[in-house]
């Protein structure tokens, strides 16, 4: 089967697997960027851990869940976004004021919306979590 969006079918592998309220889901392939989203996720309590798994083709992370993901997604295309204009995405993507976050891939890394709000670095969107 050939992935366009492999981040996208991570991200709706894992609200499926929260929503029929299963312990652990399996994606692949795993990427750095992935990566990346996941570790955000874990930071913010969304996740309980996840491992990558080396099965000698394009890898598979095992994502431990706890249950606190009401919906996360990608957004694409990836707009390129300043500080100023996150209080604007925050409003389009996530329900309500300091409820959910936005992830961002800036120069710094991969970041929360409020973690690069805090450094002050702008960068594109890449999903949201609530």
């Amino acid at each position: 089967m050939t992935r366009l969006n492999p981040i996208a079918d991570a991200m709706s592998a894992i609200k499926n697997a929260s929503d029929v309220g299963k312990t652990e889901c399996i994606v692949e392939p795993a990427g750095k960027l992935l990566g990346a989203m996941l570790g955000i996720m874990k930071e913010e309590n969304y996740i309980e851990s996840f491992e990558l798994i080396d099965d000698g083709r394009g890898g598979q992370f095992r994502i431990s869940l706890n249950g606190n993901i009401n919906k996360c997604g990608v957004i694409s295309p990836r707009f390129a976004v300043s500080v100023d204009e996150l209080e604007k995405w925050e409003n389009q993507y996530l329900p309500a004021k300091n409820f959910g976050i936005l992830l961002i891939t800036t120069s710094k890394g991969v970041l929360s919306h409020e973690n690069a709000r805090r450094l002050g670095v702008g960068g594109e969107l890449l999903g949201y979590v609530y």
